[in-house]
């Protein structure tokens, strides 16, 4: 319980990682697209954004493959992978107060990202975060399913050994959103990634079962402060 408020927070608070923590999808979704062209896939960068932010890399060539009838070359994956990297390198932010709210805040927390391990760890050491986590960095690659399915979000749960029902998923993604609820966890959407110039309202994450939505880090601790009312 909250001494001030009375209102008991949540045990832990899960995080996705790109388009979270750090602002990494307009980059990823510019060298997926290009990618994605250069082997004669007809597809914008807008498709892409709107059909697979925050799905794996598995899922993606799975349905390049069904639907546009282009199968996954040998070296693709791992070629797009290495791309993203180096521009990271080169691009890559934080979400804007991020740190100082990770630095501040109470609960336990931990990442559950639909991204690779080795993406992961790069982002988050590029940009300052991976200590904030203490090592609990968890990847769709450790799960057999990954989202829109619940399959990462209980897996992270158990191994920080907290009950779904006392986490609290912060996700960007309409696929993170569906996850989470499937495995029982309440979520709060942020909109404030370089992706979501569109529509700052979060509308799509609130139709998806977003509890709330937020645009800015600063408004976190309010949103954890005030859990009980606002999981209702």
């Amino acid at each position: 319980m909250d001494g001030r408020t009375g209102r008991a927070r949540p045990e832990l608070v899960i995080f996705d990682c790109d388009g979270v923590l750090v602002d990494s999808e307009p980059i990823s979704l510019a060298r997926l697209t290009e990618a994605l062209q250069r082997i004669g896939v007809p597809i914008d960068r807008d498709t892409v954004a709107r059909r697979f932010t925050g799905t794996s890399m598995t899922s993606i060539m799975a349905h390049i493959d069904a639907d546009y009838g282009v199968p996954t070359p040998e070296g693709f994956v791992d070629a797009v992978r290495a791309d993203t990297l180096r521009a990271f390198d080169a691009e890559l932010e934080a979400i804007a107060g991020v740190a100082a709210v990770l630095e501040a805040m109470p609960e336990r927390r931990c990442v559950a990202s639909s991204s690779d391990p080795q993406r992961l760890r790069h982002a988050l050491s590029l940009t300052g975060l991976l200590s904030h986590f203490d090592g609990h960095v968890f990847s769709a690659t450790m799960v057999a399913r990954g989202k829109p399915f619940p399959d990462l979000f209980l897996y992270a749960a158990g191994q920080m050994g907290v009950a779904p029902e006392a986490c609290v998923v912060i996700e960007d993604s309409v696929p993170g959103v569906t996850a989470a609820r499937a495995a029982g966890i309440p979520v709060l959407g942020f909109c404030g990634g370089g992706h979501w110039a569109h529509d700052r309202a979060g509308a799509d994450l609130l139709a998806a079962g977003a509890v709330r939505v937020f645009d800015e880090f600063a408004r976190l601790p309010h949103l954890l402060e005030s859990w009980d009312a606002a999981s209702r």
